[in-house]
C-alpha cells in the first residue's frame, strides 16, 4: 500500500472546481503508476453522478471510485488546495484537502479508509496538514499511520 508518500502529496494546487480537485489528486496516483487513467476519469463522473458525498467532514473530501475502475495498488495521494473550494456539501464546504483514494478490493477499501480515518480523526493533525510548508512538517504524522 502507498499511503501519503512524498511523491504523492502536493501542497497548495490551484484548483476552481471540484473536477480540477479530484483530478489533482487522481494524477499523483496516476504519475506513480498506482492507478490507470480511467480511474481518475472514475473519480470524476462518480462526483457528477452522486454528488458530495465523500465530503466527510468539514475541508476535508475523499474522492474514489470502484477498484475495477482502474487501480493497480492501494493508495492514497493528498492535496492541499490553495484556495478552498466549494463541492456542493451542505454541511461540510469548503473543501481544501483532499485525499484521492484507490484500492483493489473491498477489503483494501476498508483498510485505506481506517488508516486515512485515523489520521484525519485528530484535529490536531487536520490543522497540520492546513498548515505544513513541506512534506517534512507532514511526514511525522504519517509515520504512526504505515
Amino acid at each position: 500500500m502507498k499511503f501519503l508518500e512524498e511523491s504523492l502529496i502536493a501542497l497548495d494546487v490551484e484548483a476552481n472546481s471540484p473536477e480540477e480537485a479530484i483530478i489533482s489528486t487522481g494524477t499523483l496516483l496516476k504519475n506513480n503508476k498506482l492507478v490507470e487513467e480511467t480511474y481518475i476519469n472514475a473519480m470524476v463522473q462518480s462526483f457528477k453522478t452522486n454528488g458530495p458525498y465523500f465530503v466527510l467532514a468539514p475541508n476535508i473530501a475523499l474522492p474514489h471510485a470502484r477498484p475495477e475502475d482502474g487501480v493497480n495498488e492501494a493508495c492514497v495521494s493528498f492535496v492541499r488546495l490553495k484556495t478552498p473550494v466549494k463541492f456542493g456539501h451542505s454541511n461540510n464546504d469548503p473543501v481544501r484537502l483532499v485525499f484521492g483514494l484507490g484500492a483493489s478490493s473491498s477489503v483494501e477499501h476498508v483498510t485505506v479508509l481506517q488508516k486515512l480515518m485515523a489520521l484525519l480523526s485528530d484535529q490536531e493533525n487536520v490543522e497540520k496538514l492546513l498548515t505544513a510548508q513541506s512534506y517534512e512538517e507532514i511526514k511525522p504524522l504519517i509515520g504512526g499511520q504505515s
